[in-house]
């Protein structure tokens, strides 16, 4: 704990801060300047080149529901771990096509299932801290939210496992299983394997594994790096239909300009793709032709990935070294050290993070709610934060940790001086 000597330092600090404060925005992940820039190229195809689709497919036109073969065969096994014949391209965001998909599950049903929308309850296991937009679509569509605790290897598959083979009206579970937002935890292969094999009270039990930075290590991606496990090991444990994954390149180009990726088994596609007869009549093409121009194939693709891992890494870094420098030491407060992803996991002692929000607030930095990582917006304990330096520059990254070690610092000293 700071030494209660210094409140008064800190106060002042603060209001030094305060006075001049800078205004920088680290509620969301979203990709820098520097990032973008690294996909200008994109913006001028697919311009005057020809492209002949390997099927004959007219590019130009309507139709091709499923997408472009030589896209799913590229961005398939990258992304999903899945060939090209079990993946379908959407628009441009995979939360819209998860939205989608439990949509569809709302009003049809799975396959040889009634609609979820008839039942009297459904429920979904919402692994904490996790994702607040996933939280968001449960919420818009009346699922009930069962937290189960996250830890740095992936979700506590002990209290999963007895929730999903107790509870027939839990229907689904959220998977962010490679550098989960926020933690950065990246899934074991016992988690897995055990979430493919857990037997399931309802029999249209599904994962909603939402890959989203399959291929954002600061590392770069490796040809080694395997995406395909969890679709094994379901086809090996009799559950082929259970995985229903997602993934999109917005943030591996321009945001908004991206694809979104649908994959599962044959059976899921075809039912997906069914579904989807009544929504579109084909997605859009010509932005298919411009990732296929733009990246060309898998080396391509990751060493794009590894550029983009670059700039991230070097902004994690500082934030973690100026963490080590200014709250070790400081109990109950730890923070998490990702491998990849957009986001550290910080945590505060018990009832202090609504009040770190506020104070960094103060001093000119926009964080993430406090509570926002937790279903219906509400962490009992008041202790977790999700920080995010992906937009700033590295000079603003180094400006935004300061405050915010800061204001952990005043919020834990403040309220030992005063009791």
């Amino acid at each position: 704990m700071p030494p209660l000597t210094c409140l008064n330092t800190l106060r002042a600090r603060h209001a030094a801060l305060c006075a001049q404060p800078p205004s920088l925005n680290m509620t969301r992940g979203l990709p820098s300047a520097e990032q973008v820039a690294l996909s200008r190229p994109f913006l001028s195809l697919p311009g005057e080149q020809a492209f002949c689709a390997a099927d004959g497919q007219d590019w130009l036109n309507y139709g091709g529901l499923q997408g472009l073969r030589e896209v799913r065969d590229l961005f398939g096994p990258l992304l999903l771990g899945l060939p090209g014949e079990q993946v379908a391209v959407g628009e441009n965001s995979s939360l819209a096509l998860m939205h989608e998909t439990l949509g569809h599950a709302w009003v049809r049903g799975f396959p040889a299932s009634p609609a979820w929308g008839r039942a009297d309850r459904v429920r979904f296991i919402c692994p904490e801290p996790g994702y607040d937009r996933h939280f968001s679509i449960c919420e818009y569509y009346g699922i009930d939210m069962v937290p189960v605790a996250m830890t740095e290897h992936g979700p506590d598959m002990n209290e999963v496992e007895r929730l999903v083979a107790s509870d027939p009206t839990i229907k689904g579970m959220w998977c962010v299983p490679r550098h989960a937002n926020p933690n950065g935890a990246v899934y074991t292969s016992q988690v897995v394997t055990r979430l493919a094999a857990m037997p399931a009270a309802a029999r249209d039990f599904r994962l909603f594994w939402d890959n989203a930075y399959a291929m954002h290590d600061f590392a770069g991606p490796s040809p080694a790096d395997d995406n395909s496990a969890i679709h094994t090991a379901c086809a090996q444990a009799g559950h082929p239909d259970r995985v229903l994954a997602f993934a999109s390149t917005s943030k591996m180009l321009i945001p908004g300009a991206g694809l979104a990726f649908f994959g599962a088994s044959q059976a899921m596609l075809r039912w997906w793709l069914e579904c989807r007869t009544h929504k579109t009549i084909g997605p859009d093409k010509v932005n298919q032709v411009r990732h296929l121009l733009f990246f060309k194939d898998p080396d391509t693709v990751r060493r794009h990935m590894q550029q983009q891992g670059h700039l991230l890494q070097e902004k994690f870094a500082q934030v973690e070294r100026i963490f080590d420098q200014h709250l070790s030491g400081i109990e109950q407060v730890s923070w998490s050290s990702p491998g990849g992803g957009y986001f550290i996991a910080l945590q505060v002692p018990h009832g202090r993070a609504a009040q770190v929000v506020e104070l960094a607030g103060q001093a000119g930095v926009s964080m993430t709610p406090a509570g926002a990582t937790h279903c219906h917006g509400i962490d009992r304990q008041g202790r977790h934060l999700r920080i995010a330096p992906s937009h700033l520059s590295l000079e603003q990254v180094v400006t935004a940790a300061r405050i915010i070690a800061h204001a952990v610092q005043l919020a834990c000293a403040a309220p030992a001086a005063e009791h």
